[in-house]
């Protein structure tokens, strides 16, 4: 005789519930060594932990990348923008430059036309003293256009010497003038803005007293 018993309910025998069958849940696992979605490099650093702690950190390193590619993005639009700026003010700069030139020439055009002129009358037997008057003039027009741009003459005659603007060319015996004087100018100089660009070409006395400091 079986004397097994069972339960209505198709539980234990023993008076237990019924079995509640669950689906098993698969355990997460992390791609397996040699997975296209494994970086080598982070699974040969992790070694045997990377089993435990590879999921994690490759999501950390895809951020990570993710973040380096959108800094290197900005990057690269912000050196983009800073070489297009440094562009346009190097073209305004040369357009700036080519402007001035521009009006110093069209400036100039008047005393050229003067110059021809007095060689004009030059050629037609003008007197002389009218042909050193419109040379004069036209000298007197050319420094003109040369004070607008900024440009001074240097003439030192009677001036002490200063090495910094004069070049002497040669020395005068001059007992009643203090050594190193200016006494006679055989060239202009010029300067600009402060800064000279051409120094003045000039004759210094000697023999006199020693200057006074």
């Amino acid at each position: 005789m079986d004397r097994t018993r069972k339960d209505p309910a198709g539980g234990s025998p023993f008076g237990r519930g019924p079995r509640e069958e669950r689906p098993a849940e698969a355990p997460f696992r992390t791609p397996p060594a040699g997975s296209p979605m494994t970086d080598p490099v982070l699974e040969e650093d992790l070694g045997a932990e990377f089993e435990f702690r590879g999921d994690r950190l490759e999501e950390e390193l895809e951020a990570a990348r993710a973040e380096a590619a959108a800094h290197l993005d900005t990057a690269q639009r912000l050196q983009a923008d800073f070489d297009n700026y440094r562009k346009r003010v190097a073209r305004d700069a040369e357009d700036a430059a080519g402007r001035a030139g521009q009006r110093v020439i069209s400036e100039m055009l008047p005393v050229l036309d003067n110059l021809e002129r007095a060689l004009v009358h030059a050629d037609e037997g003008a007197e002389g003293v009218e042909f050193v008057d419109g040379v004069r003039m036209t000298l007197g027009q050319l420094l003109d256009v040369l004070a607008k741009e900024g440009v001074e003459r240097i003439d030192p005659v009677g001036e002490p010497f200063d090495p910094n603007e004069h070049q002497a060319v040669g020395q005068a015996q001059r007992e009643d003038l203090a050594e190193g004087t200016v006494v006679e100018l055989y060239q202009h100089g010029y300067r600009m803005s402060g800064r000279v660009l051409r120094p003045a070409s000039v004759v210094v006395s000697t023999g006199g007293p020693a200057p006074k400091e």
